[in-house]
């Protein structure tokens, strides 16, 4: 009886993770896992830059992060041929000494910007030397946006071909901590809202669904052929 219960309970457990969908998370991989999703065929790959800064009382530091991460596997699921990257989550956030901009709220990290532009330089190399057919940047933060078209302009002129792509389509302009801000973050984890204020999860699903989706087209649009 014990056994049968074992055996029983072993191809629940297997069932159980064969509904489950294979990761898309690059760091969920082997080494010899991600060389054969590339060889099998054009692979491209995400990489979510979030930040960790202030949002006052009302959504905590990481809301960037958590929100680039969700965002970015949605959309990786919607191509069906991309992997995402760690999140790069050490941003350029004001000065230090003395503070400026989210610099000013406890808990904020920042580094330089030409640190943060070398840093996404050397990783989009590293994964293009893999193999990758492209990297895409997916920043959703608005304070580094330029960064990411230096970053990617430097890339495609020195392999002379668009193998780095930043699609407008990711990002959107929003009030700091205001009340999409927080629909956004309410739509990946309301646990990331300490103050809801009336702001609606459900609007805020209904951005994150317009965001994967034209997001999803403007990628395949910029994709090389």
């Amino acid at each position: 009886m014990r056994i049968a219960l074992a055996l029983l309970a072993a191809l629940l457990c297997e069932a159980t993770l064969a509904a489950q969908p294979a990761s898309v998370l690059l760091e969920d991989l082997t080494s010899t896992e991600v060389a054969a999703k590339v060889a099998s065929g054009p692979t491209i790959v995400l990489i979510p830059i979030g930040g960790t800064e202030q949002n006052g009382d009302r959504i905590v530091l990481g809301k960037h992060n958590f929100r680039a991460r969700a965002l970015a596997e949605d959309i990786a699921r919607g191509l069906g041929n991309a992997l995402v990257a760690p999140v790069v989550a050490y941003v350029p956030e004001g000065a230090i000494d003395p503070p400026t901009g989210h610099m000013r709220g406890a808990g904020t990290i920042s580094i330089p910007t030409d640190a943060f532009e070398k840093t996404l330089e050397a990783a989009a190399r590293s994964l293009l030397k893999h193999g990758f057919a492209a990297v895409i940047l997916l920043g959703d933060h608005g304070g580094y946006q330029a960064s990411l078209h230096r970053v990617a302009d430097k890339a495609n002129r020195a392999s002379s071909r668009r193998s780095v792509i930043v699609p407008r389509e990711y990002y959107r302009e929003v009030e700091h901590a205001g009340a999409a801000d927080t629909e956004l973050t309410l739509a990946v984890d309301p646990k990331m809202v300490r103050h809801p204020r009336g702001a609606s999860a459900e609007a805020g699903q209904a951005v994150r669904k317009e965001i994967v989706e034209s997001t999803v087209k403007a990628i395949r649009r910029a994709l090389p052929r």
